[in-house]
This record gives structure tokens, sequence and C-alpha cells, in this order.
């Protein structure tokens, strides 16, 4: 059987029919992952471990104490603290570093939660500062859909491992479209939630005003099915919401208007806003036709499309480029070489041990972030350039709420092109930041976000839609996206690594 071609439901059934169990599903994905270990998507891999957990998953499933996701594999993002894989968050700085405590979503995903069985850690940008995965202290992880090209940052381990069939699910952050970037670049499907919805407990913090776990699968229900074990209150994150937690499934096959009984178009009644500062001469061509596309076959099942604008979206990157590495510059302080992590071999004083301890530790893009977040944050800046960023931030988040009037979610491109090749942008930092236009705001303003594969380009790069909800509408995103991947088959489209791509991807 070729498990990994197989959605969470697909292998659920198959665990619950007894046509493979849990250790036999570890150990494919183990080899896969062993196989393909080229693509260095994963930075730790402790099959002792994985196989002990799924044994205690077939237990579990055996004694009828088995829930949907028990006994089903997941990778994890390097972000994420670990008590058995280590956790280096892509850094040199944190080599070898293991955690006396898991992480939040790992405990809800794991046997004493969700029943899921961990494969290891996945490979990033360096403390999830990259749209890339070039910035990884371990090297690059490569696209599975093109080994010359990135698979999307910073999250990109986790992209590659589920692209390539080395998990069927993967955990990831998004900051700044950590989690959607790479899901379009990758051709996944990929959910980061509103800000607070996810317990941030044990993830390591870049921005902790805007840093939020979500899953990146290969369907919207896949990625439903994982929020209704990593969703609700944490009381150990001062940032959790103390919201109830809620079935992300349950609006799957049902229409948008309970009274709509018209099967060929469950989403009449739906206002979609197309923001046209999201159209702008900057988007690559092949991407603009793929998410016009997109959106006429939202119509097609019923949904309106209305004109909208996001007057500040420009300001996004600006804004953002100020508040993170602010926030990472106060964030990252404590890796000093006292406590944990690297410390240089060669100094002759505090002082001199803190600056090559960290000189050493550090990569050139966490540097310059530190260096950017310290200067805004110094006297006589701060009012400059952190409290305007601030007051932008909350103008933004109003633009948002502006549109919400005028419509139920906003669909527009992820990124403006696909996934380019390996040293193209990343002489040129503005550049790359600027792959980030589309992503930026949703977090400033603490909204859910997702990305669908929406295309194709000529050069057989997969494309992503970006649908955007107002505040907690995981569950009517979902079942938007859903609808759509009812009726395409763009999600279903394979990288090279695991079949020749179908020859026909049109919507049907």
């Amino acid at each position: 059987m070729n498990w990994h071609l197989q959605n969470l439901t697909q292998l659920q059934n198959s665990l619950q029919q007894g046509l493979i169990d849990s250790v036999g599903l570890t150990s494919f994905f183990l080899e896969r992952i062993s196989q393909l270990k080229h693509l260095n998507a994963f930075l730790d891999v402790q099959p002792e471990t994985s196989m002990a957990q799924a044994r205690q998953a077939d237990l579990l499933i055996r004694e009828g104490k088995g829930g949907p996701l028990t006994g089903i594999p997941i990778a994890h993002k390097d972000v994420f603290v670990t008590k058995v894989w280590k956790s280096t968050a892509g850094s040199k700085i944190l080599a070898n570093y293991s955690s006396p405590f898991d992480a939040t979503v790992l405990e809800r995903l794991g046997l004493d939660g969700a029943g899921m069985v961990s494969l290891g850690k996945t490979n990033m940008d360096e403390f999830a500062m990259g749209s890339s995965n070039e910035n990884s202290a371990y090297g690059p992880t490569l696209n599975p859909w093109n080994l010359e090209r990135v698979p999307g940052g910073s999250s990109g381990g986790s992209a590659a491992a589920v692209a390539a069939g080395l998990a069927p699910i993967a955990t990831g952050t998004d900051t700044g479209g950590s989690i959607r970037q790479p899901a379009a670049f990758c051709g996944l499907t990929g959910l980061k939630p509103t800000y607070g919805r996810v317990s941030r407990y044990g993830m390591i913090a870049y921005a902790s005003s805007l840093d939020q776990a979500g899953p990146m699968g290969k369907n919207a229900k896949d990625c439903s099915l994982i929020m209704n074990a990593i969703a609700g209150h944490d009381p150990k994150d001062s940032s959790s919401l103390e919201k109830d937690n809620e079935d992300y499934c349950r609006y799957l096959g049902k229409p948008w208007l309970d009274k709509n009984n018209l099967v060929d178009k469950p989403l009449q009644g739906l206002r979609i806003g197309v923001p046209k500062e999201y159209f702008s001469d900057g988007l690559d061509g092949e991407v603009r036709t793929a998410v016009e596309n997109a959106l006429r076959a939202f119509e097609d099942l019923g949904a309106v499309c209305v004109d909208v604008s996001l007057p500040k979206t420009e300001l996004s990157i600006p804004t953002y480029y100020v508040l993170a590495p602010a926030e990472a510059s106060s964030n990252l302080s404590r890796y000093d070489g006292v406590r944990y992590g690297h410390r240089s071999a060669d100094y002759k004083n505090l002082a001199q041990m803190y600056e090559r301890s960290r000189a050493e530790g550090f990569g050139a893009e966490v540097k310059r972030r530190i260096l950017i977040g310290t200067y805004v944050l110094s006297q006589g800046y701060y009012d400059a350039y952190y409290l305007q960023a601030q007051k932008i931030r909350r103008i933004i988040a109003q633009d948002f709420q502006n549109t919400f009037l005028e419509c139920d979610v906003l669909m527009g491109p992820v990124a403006p092109g696909v996934a380019w090749k390996f040293s193209e942008k990343s002489s040129d930092p503005v550049q790359m930041y600027l792959e980030d236009i589309y992503t930026l705001s949703p977090n400033l303003a603490g909204l859910p976000a997702m990305s669908i594969p929406c295309g194709c380009s000529t050069s057989k790069m997969p494309i992503g839609l970006q649908i955007i909800g107002n505040y907690f509408s995981e569950a009517r995103m979902l079942q938007i996206a859903d609808f759509f991947q009812q009726a395409s088959n763009w999600h279903l489209q394979q990288s090279p690594i695991l079949a020749p791509p179908a020859s026909n991807g049109e919507v049907s």
C-alpha cells in the first residue's frame, strides 16, 4: 500500500479496519525519511522512540481507547520544545539542546492527548526568521516539487515532509506567513489560527505577539482534525484565549446557509471580499490567473465576489519589520552562553563570552533582525519607530474589520510568485521581505488565514490561494476550503517525488 498518499481520514480507516497497525505505519514513514534524507526535511529522528510510541498507540486501539488520530504519525517543526528530540529552532546556538518538558501542542497531539506518533523534528529557518528555509544553520530544505527551488519558510521542513510523503501531516508556526507560504510553495493546505487560539507554551519565541501554531496537511479536513486536538485555552500560556474549544469539522459538507438545499450551489450566500491591493503590478501573471480562476470556481459554487480595499496593505512590511525584530531582540537576549546553548570556547571575561557566544551561535539573518530590533527600541528611536508601528498595526486591524462589514471572508494570493530558486533572493533582504506582502497583515491583526492549492505554473510549481477570515472563523474557513477541494483536484496534485503530476488540474 502507498500509505504516504493517504490523508488522515483514509489512514484512520486503515488502522480501524486492521489493514495496518501503527507500528507498521510508523516504520513505513521512518523508512521514507531515511530514503529521502537528501531533502534535509528533518533535523532529528529517533526511530526507537517513535516505534515505542507506535506500540503504545496500537495498545490503545486494541483496548478501544483510541480516538480519530490515534496511531497516525506526525512531524513537528523544530520550534516546539521536546524532551526526547533535540530542540534547536534551526540554530547553532541551540545545537544539541533538549528541553525538560514538551510544548503544549505536542502534549495535546501525543499519546496522552490525541494519540499521535511523533516522527521527529523538521528543519526551519533559524528562529523562524525567513521565507525560504535557507537560513537554517543545518542547511536548506529542498522543495520536493523541484530540488533547485526553496520550499518556503520558515516552516519549510514541515511542508517538504508532507509534500514528499515523509509524514501524513505536520505542525508549523506562522509569524508573518510561515505556514501559508510554504504550504503554497509545496502544494499543501496550511492554516494559521486566530492569535491565542492555540497555545504558544513551549514554542521557542521569535515575536511573541505574532507567533501562532497551526497544521499543514493534504486537505482542509486533515487540518480540521488537528485543530480539534491542539486548539483551546492553556493556563500555562498568558497569551492563550479563555474561549471554549469547538469542533472544527462541524461545518464540513454542510451548505453555507442552513436553508440552502441546492446541491450544486452549497456556498450560496457567501460573500468573498477581493482586496484590490492584493492584485497590484507586483503579482506574477500566472499567480493572478490561478487565483482569479479559483474565485470563479467559488462563484460557480454559489458565492459572490465583492471588491474591497485594504488601504494600509503596503504598510504591513515596514510595520512588521519594526515590531517583529523588536520582539526578537528581547526574546533572543536570553541566549547568552550561560544557562544553555552554544558557548564560545575562546573568551577572557564574561562580556567577551556573551559577545563571542552570540556572534558564533546566531546566523546572519538573526543578527540582522536583532540589530534592527535593538535599534528601534533604543532611547530616542522608540517613539519614532516602535510606537508608530504599533499605531499603524491598530489601523491595519481596523481596515480588516471595515471590510468584514461587506464580506464574510477575504481571498487573494499567498505570495507574489511561485517558489524561487536557491540563492535567487538571499543576497537582497528587501526582496525576500517583499515576498510576505500578502501574508503579514493578518498576523498584525491577529486574524486566522489559510492557504489552499489553486493552480500550477508553467514551471510546474504549485500556486496557493489565501483565505482570510474574521476572528474565530476557522471552522467556516475550513468549510469553504473543503467545498473548493471537493470541486477541484489541485490538492491532489503530487510532487514528482511521489508520482508524476496529474495531467488535469482543472476545476470539475
